[in-house]
């Protein structure tokens, strides 16, 4: 039974828990104390900031001056050269990820270690085509996803279109020919559109096969490849990827009323789901390592090239981090961990697998950040968060001056990341000089001389500088 003592005002003490509960919790996050958490004044975060200044100048002079000197590049070379190209579900892929594993335990870091996930298995095979009848091989790359010809492969005559609208134009002249997309690159963000729909809205008018120009503003007889999306109900026909001298050649003889045919041959072939995984390695916080700033590449590319600049770069300047935090003996208050996914070409599929694993925790996710548009000169960062998270990373990127990387901008990116930021994390990516990253994206192009050790530095600097001071800040980031 209840007694009077029991009785605030006339309100029994039962029914006042969930507000005090609720209360509590609120003043807790994220400090884990139940007791009200002072705002503390931008001058105040800021004076705080700039305390990090000396360990911020530590940090770049190991990377970029030191002993560490040209080490995320050599770690990069090593990595990329041994294995090479690490489509998702190949064998090289699952070598790639051993590489690492075994390469991240050698660096003795913590908690390290592979997380299952399972990732779509294509197979490119055997392909060419050659334009008739001039008998001229057109370099081409199978798109990720797409169906194999039949046996003996398609011959079709060629109707070329400038878009997805001069196409629906065109409609009547679609059925029984290969749609050649010749899309001028005004982004790759406009124009990839081509390489994901091309074929699912070519078969819709009853066309054979899609060519579709590659994405890239600049070309050197040079294919590039990409994953590609078939539409339930829509019978899926063969796409492919020509350079764009061919597309432009073809356009100019279609132009001037020229019958252009082509012979297209492809073994593509898609095979059940294959078992990969996320590897993960951490430095493990102080005070409270539960909560974490996660940084992160990813470790899977194209089956063509080396994957060097997508995203093997990426993915070893989290690995540097980690090492020249380790190096330095510095340990932050939360965990630093970082995550080289899989599968990122295909959607994001390994990513996806981890949000759903960790959401449950997703309070006690800091930050998370992503690398995956090169790793040249770094310019600074691209922030997505709350205004008050926006001033203090503001000061934050002012450590990194003696760098000249001090830039935030709008908009963290990163398909490995976005579900997390869509949930109401704080997300960064890197932010680079990268004006001729789609000059060697999904290409035969991606190797390791597109990489340049002393800019490879410089961006594991701001990428563990970054994640420190973030990590070892008295509060987390406001949502």
């Amino acid at each position: 039974m209840m007694t009077d003592s029991q009785v605030l005002g006339g309100v029994r003490i039962w029914t006042l828990l969930p507000t005090v509960l609720s209360l509590c919790l609120a003043f807790t996050l994220p400090t884990g104390n139940c007791r009200p958490q002072r705002m503390r004044s931008n001058a105040e975060i800021a004076q705080e900031v700039a305390g990090y200044t000396d360990v911020a100048k530590r940090i770049i002079e190991l990377a970029v001056y030191g002993k560490a000197q040209n080490r995320s590049y050599d770690k990069l070379a090593a990595f990329t050269d041994t294995v090479g190209s690490r489509v998702s579900g190949s064998d090289s892929l699952e070598r790639a990820i051993k590489y690492m594993y075994d390469a991240l335990r050698r660096d003795g870091l913590d908690n390290v270690h592979l997380e299952p996930v399972k990732v779509p298995h294509w197979v490119r095979g055997e392909e060419s085509a050659v334009m008739l009848p001039r008998n001229h091989t057109l370099p081409i790359l199978g798109l990720g996803s797409s169906v194999g010809t039949p046996e003996g492969g398609i011959e079709a005559e060629v109707l070329v279109v400038a878009s997805f609208e001069e196409l629906q134009k065109r409609a009547a002249e679609a059925k029984g020919k290969m749609v050649l997309y010749n899309e001028p690159y005004v982004s790759y963000g406009d124009t990839v559109q081509y390489r994901a729909f091309g074929a699912t809205e070519a078969a819709k008018l009853g066309a054979l096969a899609s060519l579709v120009r590659s994405v890239t503003p600049f070309s050197i007889s040079s294919p590039h490849t990409g994953w590609q999306d078939y539409q339930d109900g829509v019978p899926r026909i063969p796409s492919a990827c020509v350079t764009i001298e061919d597309a432009e050649m073809m356009a100019r003889m279609s132009h001037l009323g020229h019958k252009i045919v082509v012979r297209l041959s492809m073994a593509a072939k898609t095979l059940p789901d294959a078992d990969s995984f996320n590897t993960v390695a951490e430095i493990r916080g102080s005070e409270h390592p539960e909560q974490v700033v996660l940084i992160s590449g990813h470790l899977d590319s194209w089956d063509v090239g080396q994957g060097a600049m997508d995203d093997g770069g990426g993915a070893v300047i989290s690995w540097e981090a980690l090492s020249l935090l380790r190096d330095l003996g510095l340990r932050p208050r939360r965990t630093v961990r970082a995550v080289l996914w899989t599968a990122e070409e295909q959607g994001g599929v390994g990513a996806a697998q981890y949000y759903q694993l960790h959401k449950v925790n997703i309070s006690n996710f800091d930050l998370v950040m992503e690398s995956d548009l090169g790793t040249f000169r770094p310019l600074g960062i691209q922030f997505t968060g709350s205004q008050k998270a926006r001033a203090i990373m503001r000061e934050v990127m002012k450590l990194l001056e003696p760098i000249n990387a001090t830039v935030l901008e709008e908009h963290g990116e990163g398909t490995d990341i976005n579900q997390w930021m869509e949930a109401g994390v704080p997300g960064a990516s890197l932010h680079t000089v990268d004006s001729k990253y789609f000059w060697f994206h999904h290409s035969n192009g991606d190797t390791m001389t597109v990489q340049d050790p002393m800019e490879m530095n410089l961006c594991s600097a701001v990428w563990a500088t970054v994640a420190y001071v973030i990590a070892d800040l008295e509060e987390m980031l406001p949502r």
